[in-house]
């Protein structure tokens, strides 16, 4: 089946469509739960979801029950959700358990049973694997994700919902700043909330003062020096982030988010000035000058070759045991190097 959108998939299901499988794909937490929450109110009736919805782990012994419930009717209610956690987990268990798990749920979705909707959650999935294959096939896919001004809408939605009101400016910046990451979002919301008591209303400076993780603004900072090749500039300034509490992993994303910012500004209409990019880089004006201003002075081909560096550091920095430290300085180092000849 194609790829849907969660707002479509939960219209599909309270118009009475079958749904023989969903796959929710995404590491988002805050959207994981929502998308579950809305698919449980349109398929099951509140009295009837003490048996009607199951919640099973995707480890071996997991899925041959989730498969047997899925073929058993529920007590009742017209339909029961039955919710397989970790699904990707699948792709770590050995050859011949991973075999008969995916021929299971294949012959399982050849002939569905019509009152189960089988809920799949899953962070990622190895495209190469029979199993995510298969899923693509036979199951409804969707994955977890929003743009920028639905970031930033749900951003006021969640301040008014923690009983605060959020700045326009400040609800974009936030967005911004975490990747339009609703998860994050919400617990930077409800630290923000507790901060703004009794004025009642987020401000961009108390963005600015408050959520320190990922922070694009920094890298931003960091682009005039990585552009200049002002190594030992940049080096201080990557200690003195780290010392603030910045993660590698965070830093090195939204360095990467910066990178290919920096190639689509490469490519705008020379004399295209910070107002006129932001719609088209979806950032603010500020940051676009920025982003302008510094692409004109790296050739592409460096660009890329950055990019590659961080998603060669990223990979370390997700191995066993790695050094933090050494390797964003060693980053640092190679992005601030002269091009070959």
């Amino acid at each position: 089946m194609p790829e849907q959108t969660a707002e479509k998939m939960i219209q599909r299901l309270a118009g009475g469509k079958p749904v023989p499988a969903i796959v929710l794909l995404g590491s988002d937490v805050y959207l994981r739960d929502l998308c579950r929450n809305k698919i449980i109110d349109a398929c099951v009736p509140e009295g009837a979801r003490d048996w009607a919805v199951a919640r099973i782990s995707g480890n071996a012994q997991g899925w041959q029950e989730a498969l047997e419930r899925a073929q058993t009717m529920p007590m009742l209610a017209p339909r029961q959700v039955i919710i397989v956690e970790d699904a990707e987990a699948v792709e770590s268990l050995g050859e011949k358990s991973r075999e008969e798990i995916v021929e299971g749920l294949e012959k399982y979705l050849e002939s569905p049973a019509p009152f189960t909707i089988l809920l799949l959650e899953a962070a990622a999935l190895d495209g190469r694997q029979r199993f995510s294959k298969v899923l693509g096939e036979k199951a409804l896919v969707v994955k977890l994700n929003i743009g920028d001004a639905s970031a930033v809408m749900l951003a006021a939605e969640m301040a008014k919902e923690l009983g605060v009101e959020i700045d326009h400016e400040a609800a974009a910046l936030l967005a911004d700043i975490l990747n339009g990451e609703p998860a994050r979002m919400r617990i930077e919301l409800e630290k923000l909330a507790a901060y703004v008591q009794g004025r009642g209303r987020i401000r961009a400076e108390d963005i600015e003062s408050l959520v320190v993780a990922a922070r694009k603004n920094t890298v931003w900072q960091l682009a005039d020096m990585l552009a200049t090749r002002k190594r030992d500039a940049a080096l201080a300034f990557l200690d003195n982030l780290l010392r603030e509490g910045e993660q590698p992993a965070g830093l090195v994303g939204a360095l990467a988010w910066m990178y290919r910012k920096l190639i689509e500004a490469r490519d705008l209409p020379a004399g295209t000035n910070g107002f006129q990019a932001a719609r088209q880089l979806g950032m603010r004006p500020d940051a676009a000058e920025v982003a302008i201003r510094n692409a004109r002075r790296l050739p592409k081909a460096e660009l890329i070759a950055g990019l590659v560096a961080l998603a060669e550091t990223d990979s370390q920095l997700k191995s066993a045991n790695p050094d933090p430290r050494a390797l964003m300085e060693f980053l640092i180092a190679r992005l601030t190097s002269a091009p070959a000849a």
